[in-house]
């Protein structure tokens, strides 16, 4: 997060002939250097439950507090690990109806700092400690990032839905008497007028006078509700993904039935990549289900570099304490994987409790506290979110006026 590269030693010579900048971490200092004290997580094998107290700390807040003899008041690199490596995933909990954690059973939901990318608040703090003790000491200079993500998991609403799916819509239309959804799907399917959740070329034009980095991700499975999948043989479908791999990154939606098969995921993958005809590099799992470590190890193998699941289905914030991307540690093997994991600070579900208002202010909220640590902001919307009048005009001035 601050840009420097650090070099590390267990051998006393070594640190006291040092020249430069130094620090040493530890149970106790070895005389007057830079001193963080250590709590111990980090020398540990294996997960265990931590004793974990939350206490204010100036603007900001801490866990993990060592001695006076410490540079800081909190172990922020014990703290940081266990944010980032998401250690309380693996300790027992109870998952809800679709497999994933709960947000509040979360440390950071718990203690009221989950709106908030503590972890890079943290090295902010640390930063200035060096900067203190060593006023030479150079930092890299961070610019901070928007990246606007659209979940296509039903890119149509009435299109590209095969025979039995459309004629089966048109049954439950009917003897429901949702007259208007008949005439509306008639309308489309006809040619009349477009199809309400086809705003691929819109939010593409809409990118380019904005500074926000934009990505598509497409789900090739099934959906978990029969009447939101889409036939992927078809053209339309396939035509669509073709169109927008010619402007931006695409990546894939794994379905819930290939996160817990391997084989299905490598189809999955390989479909996209037989249309985009390029390797796929970006990943979310539908329904937003993360499961640590195995769900991460799949995608490693499968040579996925990065993965936007990092956020909760039902909250906005930061889940793993940060809104820098990085890399996902392998708790149980003890290992640093190449996968890359984008904190996501919202995604269009997250937001389903509030009023239009407080989520414009929310999301305003999570863009300064990003701003402020020049991190990412990364933000997920689905297709859908555009499909009628009223929430699509809401969604896109989130785009053109927030973004």
């Amino acid at each position: 997060m601050l840009g420097v590269e650090v070099t590390f030693t267990s051998s006393i010579d070594t640190f006291i002939g040092h020249q430069g900048p130094k620090a040493s971490y530890g149970a106790i200092s070895l005389g007057n250097e830079l001193f963080f004290q250590s709590q111990g997580i980090l020398l540990e094998q294996g997960v265990e439950s931590q004793e974990i107290t939350v206490r204010p700390w100036e603007e900001t807040k801490g866990f993990f507090a060592v001695s006076d003899q410490s540079a800081l008041p909190f172990d922020i690199f014990a703290a940081s690990f266990y944010l980032l490596s998401r250690y309380e995933e693996y300790l027992p909990h109870v998952k809800d109806a679709l497999g994933r954690y709960p947000s509040k059973e979360s440390l950071a939901y718990k203690n009221q700092f989950l709106q908030t990318p503590i972890v890079d608040v943290w090295a902010l703090k640390l930063k200035a400690v060096f900067i203190t003790t060593f006023p030479d000491m150079a930092f890299e200079k961070k610019e901070s990032e928007n990246h606007l993500f659209i979940q296509a998991e039903e890119p149509y609403r009435y299109k590209a839905k095969g025979f039995s799916r459309t004629l089966f819509s048109y049954s439950v239309d009917l003897f429901g008497g949702r007259f208007r959804e008949l005439f509306n799907r008639t309308r489309v399917i006809s040619g009349m007028r477009r199809d309400h959740y086809d705003c691929f070329k819109y939010l593409i034009t809409a990118s380019k006078n904005t500074n926000y980095k934009l990505s598509f991700f497409f789900l090739l499975g099934e959906a978990r509700e029969y009447l939101n999948g889409v036939t992927t043989y078809k053209n339309k479908f396939r035509q669509v993904i073709k169109y927008v791999a010619d402007y931006t990154e695409v990546g894939l939606i794994i379905s819930a039935k290939a996160q817990k098969d391997v084989a299905m995921l490598k189809n999955e993958k390989q479909q996209l990549e037989d249309i985009i005809l390029q390797d796929v590099r970006l990943a979310y799992n539908a329904d937003q289900v993360v499961d640590l470590p195995h769900g991460y190890r799949e995608l490693v193998e499968m040579e996925i570099g990065q993965d936007f699941t990092m956020c909760y289905a039902n909250k906005p914030g930061f889940r793993a304490g940060t809104c820098t991307p990085f890399l996902f540690y392998d708790l149980d093997f003890e290992i640093k994987t190449p996968l890359i994991i984008a904190p996501v600070a919202g995604i269009s579900s997250s937001f389903d409790n509030y009023e239009q208002e407080k989520i414009k202010n929310i999301i305003l909220h999570l863009k300064h506290e990003v701003k402020q640590v020049d991190g990412h902001f990364i933000l997920g919307l689905s297709n859908t979110c555009f499909g009628n009048a009223k929430d699509g005009k809401f969604w896109r001035s989130i785009l053109t006026e927030t973004l």
